[in-house]
């Protein structure tokens, strides 16, 4: 029988005691051995709940416990969570964790401890919830020379974007129902600003690269300054806007990420991944593009992902499933400003001025649109080019376009 001790008993700690205990028969035989839970810390009690009698306060005594092999860390953060991770690593115990910020951040370092003790440190949840997508990419494309991966990997956002979309709300009102249906929290800020997508861009990038990306470099723009006026447009040049999270290799030793809107094409399979849906393209130089859809976040879908975790570090206590990457060597990182894309923009200028500035380019309009400005879409350019030759222009938007 192997012991798992749970740190963090909110949304996805509490789907993963439910679902070891609901799934005991098939996760044993997967695993080829019993599991069950027999700690889990939280600063709170839970009188009344059915794990009430596994609750306890102090991680010491998890951590001094010989009988836990596996920890499953879902408190979230990079605070008291790096801690625990660290002090069960050191103590001789795997760690399975959904923790995007904790992996994006301190992954790299707290792999080395785990290789050190001859532990796992794994982490599917940590991107796309209950998709598959780590194993994918460190599995099944391992033969592939793997040189992009983009997505949209931001539940909230995603049905924000719909709703304005679809329904024609605003962003407001569509943030006000995206809170109401538990798919925002009250401080929607890392959502909505890019925050969440940039640590999960990184992580893909690390693991499809093999070099570490600092959360701090990625430059991310979030969907706050999307308007209905945007949707229509967008519509106009056959495409919807998506928030999407973007790693690609620029040389032989180089690469850049980003996050930002994007209007996508409705020819790729993204542009229909609406409401909460995830969904994640990785190119290879084998396959070509690969696409995984599905639940990116909530209690059941992020459960599974992570119990798949505690199974795989239970069957791998002596051939360890290592997830690495290197360090990144100076100038690896480049500034995606100079990636180049074909862009939709919204000024308000005169038709003079973009003329000289862009030469030709696709205008659109719908009715209703504003006189006083102009919506069109240009050929390829980086961004740097792009603000040069907007610099006269009032902007009201300015997003790629990916087919």
């Amino acid at each position: 029988m192997v012991k798992v001790a749970i740190c963090g008993y909110g949304t996805v700690g509490s789907g993963v005691a439910d679902v070891i205990f609901e799934n005991s028969d098939s996760i044993a035989r997967n695993a080829a051995e019993e599991i069950s839970v027999k700690y889990i810390l939280d600063k709170r009690d839970f009188h009344g709940d059915h794990f009430e009698n596994l609750i306890v306060h102090d991680f010491s005594i998890i951590e001094n416990d010989p009988e836990v092999s596996v920890v499953v860390e879902t408190i979230g953060g990079v605070g008291i969570a790096y801690e625990f991770t660290k002090r069960a690593l050191l103590a001789g115990k795997s760690v399975v964790t959904s923790n995007k910020e904790l992996v994006a951040s301190r992954g790299h370092e707290l792999i080395a401890i785990a290789k050190q003790r001859n532990l796992n440190y794994l982490f599917e949840a940590s991107v796309g919830g209950g998709i598959p997508i780590i194993r994918p990419i460190t599995q099944c494309l391992a033969a592939n020379k793997l040189d992009a991966v983009y997505g949209i990997l931001n539940g909230t956002t995603n049905y924000i974007l719909t709703e304005m979309i679809q329904n024609g709300a605003t962003f407001e009102e569509a943030l006000h129902q995206a809170q109401e249906n538990g798919y925002a929290e009250a401080d929607p800020t890392a959502d909505i600003e890019g925050h969440d997508a940039a640590r999960k861009i990184c992580i893909l990038a690390d693991l499809c690269f093999g070099r570490h990306v600092n959360p701090d470099d990625i430059k991310t723009q979030g969907i706050t300054g999307v308007t209905l006026a945007d949707v229509e447009y967008a519509k106009r040049l056959n495409c919807k806007i998506k928030l999407l999270g973007r790693a690609v290799r620029t040389g032989a030793e180089t690469a850049t990420a980003y996050v930002a809107p994007h209007l996508v094409s409705t020819s790729s399979l993204l542009s229909n991944v609406d409401g909460v849906m995830n969904g994640i393209v990785v190119h290879g130089n084998a396959l070509g593009n690969a696409m995984f859809y599905g639940a990116g976040a909530g209690k059941l879908p992020t459960a599974s992902a992570v119990v798949a975790d505690v199974i795989d570090a239970v069957k791998h206590t002596k051939a360890r499933k290592y997830l690495d990457w290197e360090d990144a060597p100076s100038g690896y990182f480049t500034d995606s400003s100079y990636l180049p894309s074909r862009w939709y923009c919204r000024v308000e200028t005169s038709l003079q001025q973009i003329g000289w500035a862009f030469g030709k380019v696709n205008f659109v309009t719908y009715p209703g649109a504003s006189g006083s400005e102009y919506a069109f879409a240009t050929d390829e350019y980086d961004e740097a080019t792009m603000l040069k030759l907007t610099g006269g222009m009032t902007v009201r938007s300015m997003f790629r376009i990916i087919d």
